[in-house]
């Protein structure tokens, strides 16, 4: 562990670290990768012996929040514990990936077998040894955010000495589900929030058809030289699931055209603004590792693809409403992504892999003595409420706080409200 530097922030004290840890903990004395954590915690409170507190952000493949304040839950949190900020392995500043990095590892297969090493189970026993670094081996409380509560699952099933306490906010996972039957009920929900969105902004067809009309005719192409492909453009849709999504979809959509203009150009800002909207070529690990994130001695099989078929309000026919996809990939949007098209092999070798190791542990589960306590929300577009609940009433003394109050990102919307509420929870 190196401490590289500490800094103060509007009443926080940071302290930045690097760990080594093993690339592949089933040899722990092969190959390391550095993974980053930001411990955070209120000026006031620094020389005290205050408990600890990981957070484990969403995703897959996403960095931890970069504090610019005392506000919303970290000021909340920094209050009473250590707040351990981790850059998951893969992201920010832990080793990050891209396409250089994976691609020199040698063959696609290769590739494949070094980005398996890059899902829940290598988070969780990053984090046992982080910890015992920290903390002198004293468990700690998590609190996990969507993904993040994926892998507070995976803690549970095979660390619970390791926690305290753990807190999850819109991240219970299927246990066993196949990805077809998770986006079979995604699929839908999220066929529900594009009516809502066309309910609300009944302009915003006219203005999707017109874009579309527009990519029909020519080939786009977007700041970074990609192309702006029809099926890319759907994908705006993964905004749907938040509180702001369909004000984000249409104040971006009414921009597309210029005012005044005689035909149909697009807008640089539209361009860029589109551009900047999605993160499937930054975060690698989301686009490739999406569905592995259910995968447990099965193949994916590009199953929102072959899922997508049995939805026809999302095939683009004409004369019918527009309809937006979710967070879901296809075989064909690696190519589609010049940042990752390196690894379309890769993709392929990915979704066809049928030997994931299993992430839960059912017995592990229904013995748990750690206090959890986890909001789920009743029209989560990402982690359906149902999967949710059955994996709650899975786990021994998990305390359940079902609302339809906050859409996925309410930890971000409410969050000291809901991180006080949920740690309440664990202490009745």
């Amino acid at each position: 562990m190196t401490l590289k530097r500490t800094h103060k922030l509007s009443g926080l004290c940071l302290h930045d670290r690097e760990h080594q840890v093993p690339l592949d903990h089933a040899e722990p004395t092969g190959e390391s990768i550095t993974v980053f954590t930001r411990e955070v915690v209120s000026e006031s409170r620094q020389s005290e012996d205050l408990p600890w507190l990981l957070f484990l952000q969403g995703g897959p493949g996403f960095p931890s929040p970069r504090p610019m304040d005392a506000s919303g839950w970290l000021g909340s949190a920094a209050e009473r514990f250590r707040v351990v900020l981790l850059d998951q392995r893969g992201t920010g500043q832990s080793s990050p990936l891209h396409a250089d990095v994976v691609t020199a590892r040698g063959d696609a297969q290769a590739q494949a077998d070094f980005l398996s090493l890059f899902r829940s189970d290598s988070i969780v026993e990053d984090c046992e040894l982080i910890r015992h670094e920290l903390t002198g081996g004293r468990p700690w409380t998590t609190l996990g955010q969507s993904y993040g509560g994926f892998c507070t699952v995976r803690y549970l099933s095979a660390h619970p000495e390791g926690l305290r306490a753990s807190l999850i906010t819109g991240g219970l996972p299927p246990l066993e589900a196949h990805p077809d039957d998770i986006y079979r009920r995604t699929y839908s929900i999220c066929a529900d929030k594009n009516r809502s969105w066309h309910e609300r902004y009944p302009i915003d067809d006219e203005r999707a058809r017109a874009i579309l009309r527009r990519l029909s005719e020519d080939e786009v192409r977007l700041p970074s030289g990609d192309q702006l492909t029809a099926r890319r453009f759907q994908q705006l849709g993964m905004h749907l699931g938040m509180s702001d999504g369909r004000e984000a979809i249409h104040y971006l959509l009414e921009s597309a055209f210029p005012a005044g203009a005689t035909d149909p150009v697009f807008h640089h800002g539209f361009l860029r603004g589109f551009e900047n909207s999605l993160n499937f070529d930054t975060n690698p690990i989301f686009t490739l590792l999406h569905e592995a994130c259910y995968t447990q001695g099965f193949a994916s099989s590009w199953s929102a693809e072959r899922v997508r078929a049995e939805f026809p309000e999302f095939h683009l026919q004409p004369g019918e409403p527009v309809f937006l996809t979710g967070e879901m990939t296809w075989p064909g949007s690696l190519g589609e992504l010049s940042a990752l098209e390196p690894m379309q092999e890769v993709g392929e070798l990915l979704a066809a892999k049928d030997d994931w190791p299993m992430l839960y542990d059912r017995d592990a589960l229904a013995e748990n003595d750690v206090p959890v306590a986890a909001a789920v929300y009743e029209n989560d577009m990402y982690v359906e409420r149902e999967y949710s609940l059955e994996t709650a009433a899975a786990i021994r003394g998990a305390a359940v706080w079902r609302t339809a109050d906050y859409e996925h990102n309410g930890l971000r919307v409410d969050g000291p409200k809901i991180f006080e509420r949920l740690l309440a929870m664990t202490r009745s």
